[in-house]
């Protein structure tokens, strides 16, 4: 039982823990734009989730918007025609949401038309619309209700007159606007009744002073109506269209019994314009940002009609004049201009080679940041007025940023005292100014390609190194810097001396940039080295008579090294070996020895108790004579041999002799050392 409990437990732990977790990431299936206002969006359902959060992002309109659904497909709605919003879904339980799906992009489509339909004849219908933001082409489809198309059209106006339909009929119309993406809008849909057929009889009414006095026969053979016109009517229906930039047009549907209309245009500034015709437009100049009052009179020879519906029309905001556009930093372009008539809001643009900013703000001035370095962008300025959009045709301005910054990519040290260094070439037309700046001086190279060489560095130093990148526009921002450090300074008057037959002592000056010297003797017979922080070394194992060269390695703190060379160094001769004294005749004593070469000179020093003596021997000898000595006294004997410049070797062993002066030739019989 306890074994059937425990899995019990653990398998409702798990669940509750299943529960609690938050669930997996949703994928996007589909994601499309059906109306202008509104994106549709499929996404698989997830095990575990109890609702779904879409969100909606849009760069260009700087929006942000999370929207909770219970279940897919979901439709968000209340959003801006033709534009772009990147759309991504995630799951929601207890446990909390999971991370957003991969993201898509849909843009929507241009808005819906808003139709407005009337029947001026019993076999017409007039058909009108507002222009949609972003559309180029409008296709209209008219039919008999509850029967099939009869007429598709597609025009770029925005009226369309069916003609030769039956009277007292009802038609419907469906229409779509078409984007430059090649994407329709959603459907507009209309009916409208024609007029019915005019049936002759008697007379029907009596209008009052405004309208027409229509009399009709019911005599079918008269097929004639008699009309009294008091005054006629004024256009009902107004309208302004600016075909060419500054040229306006006013449009209104024709009015019976008119021999001729008037229109009024008043202009937000008090300027007032009068224009007579027979026709239904009249042409006027509209200035740019400017809101026109219209109003159409009509005449005939009764008078003239009551005033009619007054319309206004606002033209498209003026392009700024004086457009400053300064580069502030590397990057960033500032540009500024004079108010614009008419503009609300204005849009900068600036286009590079492979980047877009945007900039919306209410002031006539608009910072560009994060631009793309050593890039030439169109800079344009649109004012935009909530009434009209904004206006496109303005003229673009040309700015450049400046030069990227190079990147230090290599530094070879060519000798102790020249460097070449290199970098990324990423500019158009740039020059490339490279400093080194040391603790006690600077040096600086030019170059219009990817390197230069710097020579006459110091020993011991270290050197800064920061890359510009110099164009006609300016200067980059430097590149990071790169130290150098240079050999440390090889010291001058190295001095080796010896101090013993095998130990010699090396000395020289403390050298910049040192931290610790290896220094080297060496030769066929042997070398020695010795490695120190001091600027002296006592060195042995030398051997006699050697010829020895002489290095140095400075080295400092970060291990550089510097590796100096000096005149060689000799080692004394060997001093001799088996010293012996023979006596001679005439108190004279031969001192003999063993020697290790045939070049060189000897001298040997006789010290006795109340004398001195010394003898010198020549070149291939190994003795020499001592005369006038006192017999029977003990020697201190030492045989060296001479350098060149006649010094004596100084470290050559002492022997002491004693012994009795013989009349032959004979050994001291008695050596002490």
């Amino acid at each position: 039982m306890g074994r059937k409990y425990l899995k019990c437990f653990t398998f409702v732990l798990l669940l509750l823990l299943n529960l609690c977790a938050a669930p997996d990431v949703p994928v996007i299936n589909e994601a499309y734009s059906e109306q202008g206002d509104s994106i549709t969006v499929d996404f698989s359902p997830m095990f575990g989730a109890s609702a779904y959060i879409v969100r909606l992002e849009s760069e260009a309109l700087d929006y942000f918007s999370e929207i909770q659904v219970s279940d897919t497909p979901a439709t968000l709605s209340s959003l801006q025609p033709f534009t772009e919003y990147a759309v991504s879904v995630m799951s929601v339980n207890a446990g909390g949401r999971s991370q957003p799906s991969l993201v898509k992009i849909v843009k929507t489509v241009v808005g819906t038309l808003e139709l407005n339909t009337s029947s001026p004849t019993n076999n017409s219908i007039v058909l009108t619309w507002e222009m949609v933001e972003h559309a180029v082409l409008y296709t209209l489809s008219l039919s008999e209700e509850g029967s099939s198309i009869m007429v598709q059209v597609n025009t770029t106006n925005t009226t369309m007159t069916f003609t030769d339909l039956e009277p007292g009929t009802t038609y419907c119309i469906s229409a779509n606007a078409w984007g430059s993406d090649q994407l329709p809008s959603g459907d507009a849909y209309v009916c409208q009744i024609t007029r019915k057929a005019q049936v002759l009889g008697i007379p029907s009414y009596v209008c009052t002073r405004y309208q027409q006095i229509i009399i009709e026969w019911e005599d079918p053979m008269i097929f004639l109506a008699v009309c009294f016109c008091p005054v006629p009517c004024p256009p009902d229906s107004l309208w302004a269209e600016e075909p060419v930039s500054e040229n306006c047009t006013l449009m209104w549907n024709e009015v019976l019994f008119v021999d001729y209309y008037t229109a009024f245009v008043r202009s937000d500034n008090e300027n007032k314009e009068l224009c007579n015709t027979t026709s239904n437009a009249c042409s006027f100049r509209c200035t740019c940002g400017t809101t026109f009052f219209l109003t159409v009179f009509a005449f005939n020879l009764a008078g003239v009609s009551p005033p009619g519906p007054i319309i206004n029309y606002t033209t498209t905001p003026c392009c700024p004049g004086n457009v400053s556009v300064s580069l502030i930093s590397t990057e960033t372009l500032k540009i500024s201009w004079p108010p614009s008539r008419g503009a609300d809001i204005y849009e900068t643009k600036a286009v590079g080679a492979s980047d877009l900013i945007n900039c919306n703000d209410t002031a006539p001035i608009c910072v560009l940041s994060d631009l793309s370095c050593n890039t030439v962008y169109n800079v344009v300025v649109m004012p935009c007025s909530e009434i009209r959009g904004c206006t496109h045709t303005c003229t673009p301005y040309s700015a450049e940023t400046a030069p990227c910054s190079p990147e230090i990519l290599n530094i070879m040290q060519t000798n102790t005292s020249s460097v070449n260094i290199s970098w990324s070439v990423s500019n158009n037309n740039a020059n490339y100014m490279v400093n080194l700046v040391g603790q006690s001086d600077s040096r600086s190279c030019q170059s219009r390609g990817s390197f230069c060489e710097v020579s006459n560095l110091t020993c011991g130093s270290v050197y800064e190194i920061t890359a510009f990148a110099n164009t006609s526009v300016g200067q980059s921002l430097p590149s990071y810097s790169v130290n150098l450090e240079t050999g440390p300074c090889c010291p001058q008057g190295l001095r080796v001396k010896q101090v013993t037959r095998a130990m010699t002592n090396v000395t020289w000056p403390a050298a910049t940039g040192a931290r610790s010297y290896i220094v080297s003797l060496k030769s066929p017979r042997g070398d020695a080295k010795c490695h120190t922080l001091n600027p002296h070394c006592l060195m042995g194992c030398i051997t006699c008579g050697t010829n020895y060269t002489v290095s140095l390695d400075v080295i400092s703190s970060t291990g550089k090294k510097s590796e100096c060379t000096y005149h060689g160094f000799s080692s004394g001769d060997c001093c001799p070996s088996s010293i012996r004294l023979y006596s001679m005749p005439n108190n004279t004593i031969r001192v003999y020895w063993h020697s290790f070469g045939g070049l060189s000179n000897y001298t040997a020093i006789l010290v006795g108790m109340s004398s001195n003596y010394s003898c010198r021997s020549y070149p291939g000898r190994n003795s020499c004579d001592i005369t006038g000595t006192v017999c029977g006294e003990m020697y201190t004997v030492v045989v060296a041999p001479l350098s060149r410049d006649g010094a004596k070797v100084e470290f050559c062993p002492r022997r002491r002799y004693s012994g009795e002066c013989q009349i032959y030739y004979h050994h001291i019989a008695k050596t002490h050392d």
